[in-house]
């Protein structure tokens, strides 16, 4: 069915949470830019204004309830604007939203927005919710909006996840794992390369497990598959679960060139005892022979992990388990979660749950910790040359250049900040690192 708008309509997105939700939104964007939708930034002059919402933690939904609401403010401004509110948030409460967002026009969950420009030309009645389960998996020839840079995409290679951690809602909003046909992710990838993208960062609930809801893991093959697209010059994996880390895979991904020695490996925690109470299918042993086995492996990689602490019951001396640990790993980034006791999950009815106040204390002294390793880290680049991925101007000044390291990821990781030389956007450029701080890298362009 061809659905047809006019072109003068005006459409802001405004995309909350992970990657992976910003995946989503550029599969909105593209349905309705393909339906003659113009895309603006400035929220006052849209006539629809579209949030995508992440309903994981308790933090991400006051976020998300909080721009619904600034976002209807708007109303004030323009009576006919509709407001719609797509995404984790709406599958996992739509009754509740229903009735406590009367200004929201229209509701989507996280398996038809790609309908979104046919729900809009519908003239639903207000309110209306559009949420059914349908085991949605995005099609690489769906129009598409990279809203990343002109060099860098994200690509979604698979939906749900297989993992049952007794914290995360993620089964029971996104469903179970559901990994895209090879091919097709190939397709997205070559269509991006044409269009001047020289970096993949590869997203999924768990990247290590693609291929397992068709009885083994193929992610090696996948890999195989992406470095013989032309165009692409890295290829980054974001999200492997630590458990599903072969041998096969450590090889290959050693030796090719194209695959950036870069890794997100969550791991949690660092007790036994809070890691079988999460569920995870992992020692702390474990965890320190796989990183042992990656060091070994691949010289100069880089480690990204997220950990969390205040899960219930955590002691003293868990968290110490914890702290120690990543002093002793010495990751090159890390992200600190405090636990968020979540309705209709296993931890959520635990007992001992842990004080806020606790919680973000423990959260600032792994940061703290996490800080320090940062900088004598980045140390080590002054006075070397490396190859920097070029974004262009920066966001902090227009006296700057922005760029990124194969060994920092886009929008969680620092950057490499360029004051000197001739820089050319959506290129890897050799950059001479003339200054280091906590988390950023200062240097001159010397190609």
């Amino acid at each position: 069915m061809e659905v047809l708008a006019s072109p003068t309509r005006k459409v802001h997105l405004i995309s909350l949470g992970c990657a992976r939700n910003r995946a989503d939104s550029e599969v909105m964007l593209g349905s309705l830019m393909s339906n003659n939708y113009s895309i603006t930034d400035d929220a006052e002059q849209a006539d629809t204004v579209v949030i995508n919402t992440c309903g994981f933690i308790e933090s991400a939904k006051a976020e998300s309830v909080q721009t619904i609401l600034e976002a209807a403010e708007l109303k004030k401004l323009n009576p006919n604007l509709k407001v719609v509110v797509a995404g984790c948030l709406t599958q996992r409460y739509k009754g509740q939203l229903v009735e406590g967002l009367p200004e929201v026009d229209l509701f989507i969950g996280t398996d038809e927005f790609p309908k979104i420009a046919e729900f809009l030309e519908q003239d639903l009645p207000k309110g209306s919710v559009r949420a059914q389960r349908t085991h949605y998996l995005y099609d690489g020839s769906l129009p598409k909006k990279n809203t990343l840079t002109s060099s860098s995409a994200y690509v979604k290679v698979a939906e749900g996840c297989q993992h049952n951690c007794s914290f995360c809602i993620i089964p029971a909003i996104r469903g179970q794992l559901r990994s895209r046909p090879i091919a097709n992710v190939v397709q997205e990838a070559e269509a991006l390369a044409k269009e001047g993208v020289k970096e993949l960062n590869l997203i999924a609930q768990d990247l290590a497990a693609y291929g397992r809801d068709w009885g083994s893991s193929d992610l090696l093959e996948l890999l195989k598959a992406l470095v013989k697209v032309e165009g692409i010059e890295w290829i980054r994996l974001l999200y492997v679960y630590p458990e599903n880390i072969s041998d096969e895979f450590i090889e290959f991904f050693a030796s090719h060139p194209k695959i950036v020695k870069y890794l997100d490996i969550p791991v949690q925690h660092a007790s036994d005892t809070l890691l079988q109470k999460m569920n995870r299918d992992i020692s702390r042993d474990g965890l320190r022979t796989i990183f042992g086995k990656l060091r070994a492996s691949v010289p100069g990689l880089a480690i990204r992990t997220s950990v969390m602490v205040g899960f219930p019951g955590e002691t003293d001396e868990d968290f110490l388990e914890l702290k120690d640990f990543v002093v002793e790993q010495r990751f090159d980034h890390l992200g600190c979660f405090t636990y968020s006791q979540e309705e209709g999950t296993v931890a959520g009815r635990m007992k001992d749950q842990i004080e806020e106040d606790i919680k973000l204390d423990r959260q600032a002294e792994i940061m703290a910790v996490q800080r320090g390793i940062s900088a004598d880290r980045l140390i080590d680049y002054v006075g070397k040359t490396v190859q920097v991925l070029i974004k262009g101007l920066s966001d902090e000044s227009d006296l700057l250049a922005e760029g990124r390291l194969s060994t920092q990821a886009p929008e969680v990781d620092g950057v490499v900040y360029i004051n000197d030389g001739d820089f050319k956007t959506g290129t890897i450029q050799n950059v001479l690192i003339t200054d280091s701080h906590d988390y950023d890298l200062v240097g001159r362009v010397v190609d």
